[in-house]
C-alpha cells in the first residue's frame, strides 16, 4: 500500500513511524512534511490548504490511501478532492468537518443527537457578548467559534479580559461562543469511524496551559500522556455508547457521514461526562503517546476506516505501560515564537519533529513555535515520565521552554474523578 500522509507537524511524524513499521506499506511520503519525516517519508513541497493541489499530488505520486493530519486541510475539502479522483482517504469531508470547524455546528449536532455537553450561548455582536457572559457567570469560557490552532479559547474568572477576547474574535470577523464551565479532569478520546461504525482508541490527557502547574496562557497542547490510571472502569464504552456513536449517527441522518478521525474532548465533572469539543482529526500531542501504544498495524486500520470496512476488523491491541510526551516549545511561544534557531539532539531516540526544516547549512532548525515533542514508553507511567525527561537533556535549543510535569498530576494520585 502507497500511503501518502499531509501535513507537517510532530502529529505527521508519529504517523510516519507507526506507518512505516506497518509491513503493509511499501511506499510512505509526507507533505510537505519537516526535517524528521524526511528521514522516513519522501517529502512533495504543498499547500495543504488547496485540495487541488492535494489531490493532484495523490494522483501523481500513485497513493493508495491519503492520511490528512491537520483541521485546515480537512476544513478546505482536500478529503472529498482525493476522493473524486479515486483515491481512498481517512479525512472527513468538508461538510463533516465542520464539527471542528464551526463550534455552534458542534454543538447544534450534540443537541440533536443528545450528547451530554455544556451549555451554550452562540454570540454574533458585542451586546450579544454582554448578555451571554451575565447568563453564563464565571467562570467565563470564551471561545472563537472558528479554527484557532487549539489556541482560541480563554477561561476566566475576570470579566473585563472574557469580554475583551470575545471582541477581539469578534473583530476578526468569526462568531463567538460562551459556554457553561464545566469541572472535573479533561479527558481526549480518539475514535476511528467509517461514517457507521465506531473505534475507540485508548483516552489520552493533554496539558494546554504553557507552564508548569498549569500557569500561563493557552497553547495548541504541551505534552500529554496515555493512558489514564485513574479513569473510571468503563469510561471509554460509555462515550462510545453515550457521544460517540450517538454523534456518526446523527451525521450519518443529516447526509454529512463522518468518515474519518472524530476526536471527543471531554470533562469528567461532578454530573457526569460532558463533551467540551470535538475534532476532527487525530489531535497533537496525544497522537504522539497514543500511536506507540498501538499494536494493530495503523494502515490497515485507516484504509478500513476510509473504504468503510472497520466493522470487519478485529478488536484492537495494545502494548502494556504507558506513554509520555513533552513539547519542546520555541522562545517566545505561543505569542511571538523566535525561528530559526540551530537544534541539536533532534535526532535522538523518541524525538518527533513539529517546526522543525533544515536550512541552507544542512541543519536543523527551528520553524514554529512548537518545535519537537519528545515522546518515551514505559512498564508504567512513572518509568516513561523518567524517560522522557532524561531523553529531553540531550536536546539544545537556545531559549527552549517545556514543562517538566507532564504526567506527574496522575503519578502522584493528585486526579480524582
Amino acid at each position: 500500500m502507497r500511503v501518502l500522509v499531509i501535513g507537517s507537524g510532530a502529529r505527521e511524524h508519529a504517523l510516519c513511524v507507526a506507518l512505516q513499521s506497518d509491513p503493509a506499506v511499501t511506499a510512505l511520503a509526507c507533505a510537505p512534511g519537516n526535517a524528521g519525516t524526511v528521514t522516513l517519508a519522501q517529502a512533495f513541497p504543498l499547500d495543504v490548504a488547496d485540495p487541488v493541489a492535494v489531490s493532484a499530488l495523490a494522483t501523481e505520486w500513485q497513493a493508495d490511501l491519503v492520511v490528512i493530519g491537520p483541521e485546515v486541510p480537512l476544513v478546505a475539502g482536500a478529503a472529498d478532492a482525493v476522493r473524486e479522483a479515486g483515491i481512498a482517504c481517512f479525512g472527513p469531508s468538508a461538510q463533516a468537518a465542520q464539527i471542528e470547524g464551526s463550534k455552534a455546528f458542534a454543538k447544534h449536532v450534540m443537541t440533536a443527537a443528545g450528547v451530554p455537553t455544556a451549555g451554550f450561548w452562540a454570540v454574533g455582536g458585542p451586546a450579544e457578548l454582554e448578555t451571554a457572559l451575565d447568563e453564563a457567570g464565571a467562570p467565563y469560557v470564551v471561545k472563537d467559534d472558528g479554527l484557532a490552532a487549539g489556541k482560541g479559547v480563554l477561561v476566566t474568572t475576570d470579566r473585563a479580559a472574557a469580554v475583551a477576547h470575545g471582541k477581539a474574535v469578534l473583530d476578526a470577523g468569526h462568531s463567538v461562543l460562551i459556554e457553561e464551565f464545566l469541572d472535573g479532569p479533561e479527558v481526549s478520546l480518539f475514535a476511528l469511524s467509517d461514517g457507521t461504525t465506531v473505534v475507540p482508541l485508548l483516552p489520552a490527557q493533554d496539558h494546554k496551559r504553557r507552564d508548569d502547574g498549569d500557569g500561563g496562557p493557552n497553547t495548541g497542547g504541551m505534552g500529554a500522556y496515555a493512558p489514564l490510571p485513574w479513569a473510571p472502569a468503563g469510561l471509554v464504552e460509555e462515550v462510545r455508547a453515550t457521544v460517540l456513536q450517538p454523534t456518526i449517527d446523527e451525521m450519518a441522518r443529516r447526509g454529512e457521514p463522518f468518515s474519518g478521525l472524530l476526536y471527543a474532548g471531554l470533562a469528567l465533572t461532578s454530573r457526569g461526562v460532558r463533551v467540551v469539543e470535538f475534532n476532527a482529526r487525530f489531535g497533537d500531542p496525544e497522537t504522539q503517546v497514543v500511536l506507540p501504544l498501538l499494536e494493530t498495524p495503523l494502515a490497515g486500520l485507516l484504509n478500513a476506516a476510509a473504504t468503510g470496512t472497520l466493522a470487519d476488523q478485529p478488536p484492537l491491541r495494545w502494548r502494556d505501560g504507558a506513554a509520555v510526551t513533552v513539547v519542546v516549545a520555541a522562545d517566545g511561544y505561543p505569542e511571538r515564537p523566535r525561528l530559526g534557531d540551530p537544534i541539536t539532539g533532534a535526532d535522538g531516540e523518541g524525538v518527533l519533529h513539529a517546526g522543525t526544516a533544515v536550512g541552507a547549512d544542512g541543519q536543523v532548525h527551528s520553524a514554529g513555535g512548537r518545535v519537537l515533542s519528545v515522546t518515551a514508553v514505559g512498564a508504567d507511567l512513572a518509568a516513561a515520565r523518567q524517560t522522557v525527561y532524561e531523553r529531553l537533556a540531550s536536546v539544545r535549543l537556545a531559549g527552549a521552554h517545556w514543562r517538566t510535569d507532564i504526567g506527574l498530576a496522575a503519578v502522584e494520585g493528585r486526579i480524582t474523578v
